[in-house]
Order: structure tokens, then sequence, then C-alpha cells
């Protein structure tokens, strides 16, 4: 289990993340986050600062199998994600396959792209469960002044 933040600038995405236990994760779920505060990962306590000043709270919890795989040329990580059971997004035999290459994509790689795979979109996993969400819950939900119930 992972905290992760991602930022994205033009082009570049840069990540971050701290690995937590299941019991951590259980407590910061559970609003219990003041553990946080003197981790030794900087960002728990990043997230701790944030949580506490900007009152933010769990809206949705991504979850997933994944296969990767690693070609050495060229740097090249292919991961694929599927059965995202939380919020069932993707429909039924289909999954999401992510290519992150950081020095180029080989010939072998891009050769089963584009003009041979059967659909291409980009496709955030963390956005489709948000959507479904946020459809569930009812989209207004964050609007000031409303009377929200806890989920």
């Amino acid at each position: 289990i992972k905290l992760e933040r991602k930022r994205k600038r033009d082009s570049w995405i840069y990540k971050e993340d701290a690995s937590l236990t299941h019991g951590q994760f259980d407590r910061i779920l559970a609003g219990d986050v003041g553990f946080l505060e003197h981790s030794e990962e900087p960002l728990c306590r990043e997230f701790y600062v944030e949580y506490m000043s900007n009152v933010l709270r769990p809206r949705v919890i991504v979850d997933y199998e994944r296969e990767p795989w690693i070609l050495d040329a060229g740097t090249v990580r292919i991961t694929f994600d599927m059965n995202v059971p939380t919020l069932p997004v993707l429909e039924p035999g289909k999954l999401v396959m992510e290519v992150k290459f950081t020095e180029f994509l080989p010939q072998i790689v891009r050769d089963i792209l584009p003009g041979k795979a059967q659909e291409i979109t980009a496709a955030s996993k963390y956005v489709l469960c948000y959507d479904k969400a946020s459809y569930l819950r009812g989209f207004d939900y964050w609007q000031e002044g409303w009377n929200v119930p806890s989920v």
C-alpha cells in the first residue's frame, strides 16, 4: 500500500510515494492521521500538514491488479492494470496498458502500439474511480453549504 503524489509539469510527470502498512492505511481512512506528523517519510509529513490545513478527506480508493513487464532497451516499462474491484470502472475484458520509457521507445514496442492496438485512450484509474464515486454520491457534493454525510 502506498501513499502517492503525482505532479505534472507540461508533459513530464513526477511521482513520489511512501509505503504504508495496512494498519496505517486503516488509520488514515478512519481519520486518525496524527502518527504521520512524525513519520520518517517527508511525503507522509507533508500529507499530514495538507490533511490538517485543507481538511482533506478520502474520496476514493483505487485498487487493481498490475502485471509489469520491463525491457532494458530504452528503459521501457509496460504495465497491464486490470480488475479494478472497489469500483468496477473498466468494461469486462478491458485493461489499461501503460507504456513508460526514459531514453527511447524501441521499435518492437512501437510495432504493438497505434496501428495494431484495439483502442488507445489516455486513462487514469484514479479519475475513472473518482468519477464513478462522484456519480454514486451525486456530483455536487463538494459545494459549500451542503450537509454531506461522511462516507
